[in-house]
């Protein structure tokens, strides 16, 4: 079964079912993208087009993947990223031989078209990070989630970046049949008044990395009457399933699982130098304790209880590296799974709705 967990209205009812548990928890890791944004030469016109020196100069992150990280997509997606003391930019470029769009109002559910979408954590603890989503006809949808939706919490639908900016720019002709298209690319600048927001400090996060991950959204297609493009049914009137390609494989179709994004790290050189960034091996630690958590919870959909002990935990998911002993902690409020990290001397928990938190 395909699920797509994104709007809590359509899908809370699959809260109870949907705990996946990953395999090869340490390929996945390995499999993480990472990406170094520059901090721009110029003032960035936000056209779609991406013509300024500073985009010229930005590297490409990877081409996109199936969601899954298996299949290579029919089609080619890559984004470059920058940023300035006002605006962190981002520029799409989408392969696609018919560009159509239908939705123009604003946080409508923009994914029933063929869309470009930004998922932004910037303290990395997988709560209260964004979702944006455009479509060809630029119809942008914003929301401010305050946890993933495994764990019940409202969705700040109603909320909007103030001071957006994005533009659609299209090499081809929008909602024409007739002829084939070369690509659409989308130009988007976020002010960072909306962005810090959610970050541990408030400042702009130079010499830091977030957790970032960037979906496109595809759906074959059929033309009505009036040659008009919508989702393709099949023979009892239901939608083919949809296509999800990403930068950083999810290795499950659920976006929403933020401790599976890529890195972004944030360069305080500008673009056309050169910087170096590794994702951290402490990472690693929070890899493996959000594998825990999946364990718990797929543990307690089927058995209606939580595993109870260290020992019990590890006998479900052992450890794969040579790090300390995790600790299974119950309290009035639930459970905490935790590590002490010797070298920093910090201790990573994860909390029962799986809230990340580094505790000196």
């Amino acid at each position: 079964m395909h699920f797509k967990i994104r709007n809590i209205k359509l899908y809370l009812w699959l809260l109870p079912i949907i705990i996946p548990v990953m395999d090869s928890k340490a390929q996945q890791f390995e499999d993480a993208r990472s990406y170094i944004t520059y901090k721009t030469q110029n003032t960035i016109e936000i056209d779609g087009v991406a013509s300024e020196i500073s985009w010229k100069k930005a590297p490409w992150t990877e081409y996109f993947t199936d969601i899954e990280g298996v299949v290579k997509p029919a089609y080619d997606t890559r984004i470059k990223m920058l940023w300035d003391e006002d605006f962190l930019y981002f520029y799409a470029e989408m392969e696609e031989p018919h560009v159509w769009g239908t939705l123009k109002n604003r946080d409508t559910v923009i994914f029933y078209n063929n869309d470009f979408e930004i998922f932004i954590d910037p303290d990395g603890d997988t709560h209260n990070y964004y979702e944006l989503e455009v479509n060809a006809l630029n119809t942008v949808w914003d929301l401010f989630i305050v946890k993933p939706y495994r764990e019940p919490a409202p969705i700040v639908d109603n909320w909007d970046i103030k001071g957006l900016k994005s533009a659609v720019d299209i090499k081809g002709t929008l909602n024409d049949p007739e002829d084939i298209d070369d690509s659409w690319s989308v130009e988007i600048a976020i002010p960072w008044g909306a962005l810090v927001e959610a970050n541990v400090h408030n400042k702009l996060p130079v010499n830091e990395y977030w957790r970032i991950n960037f979906s496109r959204v595809n759906w074959d297609y059929q033309l009505d009457q009036k040659n008009t493009y919508s989702r393709k049914k099949n023979e009892k009137g239901e939608y083919f399933p949809e296509y999800n390609w990403v930068w950083s494989p999810q290795g499950v179709i659920n976006m929403h699982e933020p401790e599976l994004w890529g890195y972004v790290y944030f360069s305080p050189k500008t673009v056309g130098k050169t910087d170096f960034f590794q994702i951290p091996d402490s990472e690693r630690v929070k890899w493996y304790l959000y594998d825990l958590y999946r364990t718990q919870k797929a543990y307690y959909s089927e058995y209606g209880t939580w595993i109870l002990t260290t020992e019990d935990l590890l006998k479900k998911n052992p450890l794969e590296e040579s790090w300390p002993e995790p600790e299974l902690e119950f309290h009035k409020t639930g459970w905490n799974i935790s590590i002490k990290i010797p070298e920093t001397n910090k201790t990573y928990v994860l909390t029962q709705d799986g809230d990340f938190k580094s505790l000196p």
